[in-house]
């Protein structure tokens, strides 16, 4: 999750915890501070954007050590406070603000390696975006309260905060769920044979959902508003480029974003140049993680972030339940499909279809 959210609730649980023990703005930054700390990991520049991606979110988000490093801190805060007699209190504040740090990122699709040493495999659920203000503002309301009152009043306050928050997580769960099972029916019933299937939220909301589904030679992007009126799905279908995986057999860069986004990549061409593309975090034609790996030793990154002024219209309209078409052609006005066919060196007249899960048929 973002940095405002990781710090609202670390800052939330340490004033939980510490309740009247200890001034509520000490509870509150300490908190907060614990909160953010593991993701320090992201001022880490290991020489190669790859790296720095797929390295985020692991050692420093160990539920393992965030643990074993509790005690530590819990007793060097006391100390310095000068009151030993809170060190258990002060150590069960920043156990919960830096547990629950990696706990939180988990519910994002990113990726996060949460049982090092165990295991390096990097869990996403992928039921928040992460940045949604509707998980936040609670945090913030409570935790504003508790500062302002500073009484038993404002402690309830910040209790009920964290209660809602809470609430809104087993929403994003409950709703991915029911999407999940809308998806694959409509997957089913267009034919699609899909191998895997990803569902999470676009941005800032818990209504409007992107679904993408892999194929042996294809992917496919969907989008299920929870205000969609009509039962189907609209699947557009894009190649995954294996004309270009013999380039890329022996590419670290390419294995990987393979490894890391659990398979939901695809391969394309720009300039002439390999670039592998993390299928999780965006939409097409515009995606955050896209790096050119043509170089084996370093990679490049050629993400593409969305216009904003186009975007948001897009997304809110969309939201509300009315099937817009996708705020994304390139400056020459031709489809995302025909872009996406010419990364891999295809001609535009062999173009991608797209099919309505509820006509039967393609078109």
């Amino acid at each position: 999750m973002d940095s405002v959210s990781q710090i609202a609730l670390g800052a939330a649980l340490s004033v939980g915890v510490m309740g009247r023990r200890t001034a509520v703005w000490k509870a509150a930054l300490w908190g907060g501070i614990a909160g953010t700390l593991p993701d320090l990991d992201a001022i880490i520049n290991h020489g190669d954007p790859i790296l720095n991606m797929v390295r985020h979110r692991a050692e420093s988000h160990s539920l393992l050590y965030l643990t074993l490093l509790s005690p530590f801190l819990g007793w060097g805060l006391a100390r310095l406070q000068g009151n030993m007699t809170l060190w258990k209190r002060w150590t069960l504040a920043f156990w919960l603000a830096l547990f629950t740090h990696p706990l939180l990122d988990v519910m994002t699709v990113y990726g996060t390696r949460l049982l090092l040493p165990l295991t390096d495999y990097p869990y996403g659920v992928g039921s928040i975006f992460i940045i949604d203000p509707l998980y936040t503002v609670p945090l913030l309301i409570g935790l504003g309260a508790a500062l302002v009152l500073k009484s038993v009043r404002g402690l309830r306050w910040n209790w009920v905060g964290l209660a809602l928050s809470t609430l809104y997580l087993v929403w994003g769960i409950a709703a991915q769920a029911y999407v999940t099972k809308l998806a694959q029916a409509s997957l089913k019933e267009s034919g699609i044979q899909a191998e895997r299937l990803l569902v999470n939220p676009t941005a800032f909301n818990s209504v409007l959902w992107r679904m993408v589904a892999m194929t042996p030679d294809a992917y496919y992007e969907g989008f299920r508003s929870l205000l969609d009126e009509k039962k189907q799905i609209t699947w557009r279908q894009y190649p995954r480029c294996d004309a270009l995986a013999r380039f890329a057999t022996s590419n670290a860069g390419v294995a990987a974003i393979a490894k890391f986004s659990h398979g939901f990549y695809s391969l394309g061409q720009q300039d002439g140049r390999l670039t592998v593309t993390d299928l999780r975090m965006g939409q097409e034609p515009y995606y955050f993680f896209r790096f050119d790996v043509s170089n084996e030793n370093v990679a490049r990154a050629v993400g593409q972030r969305p216009d904003i002024a186009t975007a948001l219209p897009w997304l809110w309209t969309r939201l509300t339940g009315h099937d817009v078409p996708l705020p994304a052609a390139d400056h020459a006005g031709r489809s995302i499909q025909d872009v996406q066919l010419e990364r891999c060196g295809y001609s535009i007249k062999n173009r991608g279809d797209e099919i309505d899960s509820g006509a039967g048929k393609t078109r």
